[in-house]
């Protein structure tokens, strides 16, 4: 069983930064592509930003390009979104995902295609 947390949320002005981090513990994530999601109220999931399993390949969604960096660091089991200028309109819960095979070589975009979800942390950027 995987587990992913979620961390590094919380209130920001506009303008601002944060970093997100997405912790795995019962499997390594090393050899699985990883992404982040977000939800706003009243709104469906969105894709923000992809990365392969080995780094080697990500994919942002065009709303972050530009202001979302997706990374990660394989030996610390870990993946991280890094936000810079943050507007309103980022405001939402944001989740992490692991892949649902191993070895992608793409950075998948869609929801479908991941297997294990975080509880997410809340992103809110005021005006």
């Amino acid at each position: 069983q995987v587990q992913l947390v979620e961390s590094g949320g919380g209130l920001v002005q506009a303008g601002g930064s944060l970093r997100l981090s997405c912790a795995a513990s019962g499997r390594p994530l090393s050899t699985y592509g990883m992404g982040w999601f977000r939800q706003a109220p009243g709104k469906e999931r969105e894709f923000v930003a992809a990365i392969t399993w080995n780094g080697g390949k990500t994919s942002h969604a065009d709303s972050v390009k530009g202001r979302f960096t997706i990374s990660r660091t394989n030996a610390k089991n870990t993946v991280s979104l890094q936000m810079n200028n943050l507007k309103p309109e980022d405001t939402a819960v944001y989740y992490c995902a692991r892949h649902k095979w191993e070895y992608l070589s793409q950075a998948r975009a869609d929801s479908n295609d991941y297997a294990y979800w975080g509880q997410g942390t809340q992103v809110t950027v005021s005006s």
